[in-house]
């Protein structure tokens, strides 16, 4: 690892450190269009798959969440002055266009009457029946501590139900929201959908809690070309660097790796790389 080149991402408490078991100097592949590419070795044209549900391209998925992760990790520490809501509707609602509306209309009506200094994440999650709803996290610029009754922000959506969360207790938001975003909790009711689809079962801590997840489980539930998340304007992308792996290790000190993995990432149907990841995270000594 001594020489390589890596990328640090700085979240604050959490940095992680990326980089690639194998790297290709030399292109495998040459773009025609949109639709088909040449594989350079043999001279032969290809055509794209085009996708037609979300669940066809994982990786895409996973590389929304990693950005997504990135966002909340660099935004959201689980200050007093922050608040996790999940937004749900009475009836079964599938329309997302409504839903993106609805959640506009409520982000208005709540700045008016609390502030308009407060920055957002709005995240869109689908479940297995077709219906959707919304985390948003929130962050109230002006104060030190915020508190707001169920009851007032259900008044102010409108439209069903609302659960308020604070997130003090727990030392990794990003990766405790996105274990919902892309599996599926293990219970009683999906246990039958795991082994039907053969999937694999992962343990992962939310808090205090570890649980057990279907991988992937909700992939297939998204719809091709949907924007997932949408934010204000005070929320930003951790800063990302390119430097020799020693040096990295030098910012992270000697905290010593808190995650670990390792992803092989399709980059056409001839050619694919593993990038490894190196996640440190200073609430954790």
């Amino acid at each position: 690892m001594y020489g390589e080149i890596v990328t640090l991402t700085d979240m604050g408490h959490i940095k992680e450190i990326q980089y690639l078991s194998k790297m290709n100097t030399q292109a495998r592949i040459k773009k025609l269009d949109k639709h088909r590419y040449m594989v350079l070795e043999t001279g032969e044209i290809k055509e794209y798959s085009h996708i037609e549900n979300r669940s066809e391209s994982e990786n895409s998925l996973y590389q929304t969440f990693k950005k997504l992760r990135y966002l909340i990790n660099n935004n959201f520490y689980g200050k007093p002055n922050e608040l996790f809501l999940t937004l749900t509707y009475a009836e079964n609602m599938r329309d997302r266009e409504r839903l993106y509306d609805d959640v506009r209309k409520f982000l208005m009506r709540f700045r008016y009457k609390y502030g308009k200094n407060l920055d957002y994440l709005n995240i869109v999650e689908p479940q297995a029946r077709g219906a959707w709803h919304c985390h948003l996290l929130l962050r109230f610029n002006d104060l030190k501590k915020v508190y707001i009754p169920n009851e007032e922000i259900r008044n102010i959506w409108g439209h069903g139900f609302v659960k308020v969360n604070r997130l003090n207790n727990v030392d990794n938001i990003g990766a405790y929201l996105s274990a919902y975003l892309a599996d599926v909790e293990l219970t009683d009711d999906t246990v039958s959908v795991a082994l039907m689809e053969n999937k694999k079962i992962v343990k992962k801590k939310v808090g205090n809690e570890e649980k057990a997840f279907i991988k992937g489980g909700r992939l297939k539930y998204y719809p091709a070309g949907m924007n997932l998340f949408r934010k204000s304007k005070g929320i930003k992308y951790p800063d990302r660097e390119k430097m020799r792996y020693e040096k990295a290790k030098k910012r992270v000190g000697s905290l010593q790796p808190t995650h670990f993995s390792e992803n092989e990432i399709k980059l056409s149907d001839d050619d694919s790389i593993n990038i490894i990841f190196q996640e440190y995270n200073s609430k954790r000594l």
